[in-house]
């Protein structure tokens, strides 16, 4: 039977995958930092550190993994350590990459992120693009994207570029929006709420990964929804389905910018350089390679997904409330200044 090994197996977009390779017959170890709440015959849980090089090596060794899905990755709302962030993020992935080399397996495949780009584009991000990030979570996938390049001679790379990926269960940031919703406050929008921001579904991003297994070639994809919507018609659509008395709001775009970076700057706001840029700017990635070499398609549209997420967060608030030793994007990200905030809502 062939075996994949995922990193980030515990997390929330690490999860869905092995759902889905189990689902298609293989068999799964996963190594993560934090426990596993999965469980199935075919899946072996590992709570360990991919830094770990000596322990990481270990694992390679029983037998040959058909490909790494390398998912693992610190974020920057989640780590008050700037260094174990970029030790995870990069020496990590390093790690990964010589493991592969030296068991000779022939594929890895990466999740990267839209966070390459800390600005707006007029068009639809191209793969050729150059990235420029904003803050240290892209600067940290960018560098881990170089390392992997230097690998290519030993086995295919596959990186895939993903904007925020969105599901049942996904929270982190989303649950203070998810919040907001729940309890009919006034949801903040910045200059009309008229920018346009992508999304992608978990399930379709964890589609194209079993894709990739059957593509014999390095290469690197963009990967997003399509039919893209402004985030005021977005957020519009939950609020209408979720039937609370929430309602759209406005804040001018330059104060609130300012005042945003200011709040990072003073460690007091979760949102970084990237999140209350993005808020307020169009960013879309151009899908067509992917489309055309791995003939994947997109199933959900941002509101769709969107939905789903909120009605999970809805259905589980309690319990999410009490979480504990489970990945960023499995728990409420805190709040900080933007309880104030919500006190004016």
């Amino acid at each position: 039977m062939k075996k994949i090994l995922v990193t980030g197996g515990a997390g929330f977009f690490g999860g869905i995958l092995i759902d889905h390779l189990l689902a298609s017959g293989f068999s799964c170890d996963s190594i993560d930092l934090v426990p596993h709440a999965q469980q199935h015959p075919r899946l072996t849980p590992i709570q360990g550190d991919i830094r770990d090089r000596v322990s990481l090596r270990r694992l390679f060794q029983p037998e040959g993994y058909t490909a790494v899905f390398h998912c693992a990755a610190v974020l920057a709302h989640a780590a008050k350590d700037r260094d174990f962030l970029w030790t995870s993020n990069v020496d990590g992935t390093r790690n990964v990459a010589e493991c592969c080399r030296d068991f000779r397996v022939p594929k890895l495949i990466f999740i990267s992120s839209n966070c390459l780009w800390g600005r707006s584009f007029d068009r639809p991000v191209r793969e050729e693009d150059a990235p420029d990030p904003a803050e240290i979570y892209g600067r940290s996938k960018l560098v881990a994207e170089k390392i992997l390049s230097e690998y290519e001679r030993d086995l295919h790379i596959i990186t895939f570029r993903c904007p925020t990926i969105i599901d049942e269960g996904r929270l982190g940031l989303l649950a203070i929006l998810f919040e907001f919703i729940d309890e009919g406050r006034k949801v903040w929008v910045v200059d009309g709420g008229k920018n346009k921001y992508q999304f992608i579904y978990a399930k379709d991003l964890a589609a194209a990964c079993l894709r990739a297994l059957e593509y014999h070639h390095s290469a690197t994809f963009h990967i997003g929804a399509d039919g893209v919507k402004s985030l005021r018609e977005v957020y519009q659509s939950v609020i209408s389905r979720a039937g609370t008395k929430a309602r759209i709001t406005s804040l001018p775009r330059v104060p609130t910018l300012f005042l945003m970076r200011l709040a990072y700057t003073l460690g007091v706001s979760p949102l970084g350089p990237y999140q209350y840029r993005m808020i307020a700017e169009d960013f879309s990635f151009n899908t067509e390679k992917i489309k055309r070499e791995l003939q994947w398609q997109p199933t959900c549209s941002n509101e769709e997904m969107l939905w789903r997420a909120y009605k999970y967060y809805h259905d589980h608030r309690e319990q999410i409330r009490s979480r504990q030793d489970v990945s960023a994007h499995r728990q409420a990200a805190k709040m900080g200044i933007i309880r104030l905030l919500k006190w004016f809502s």
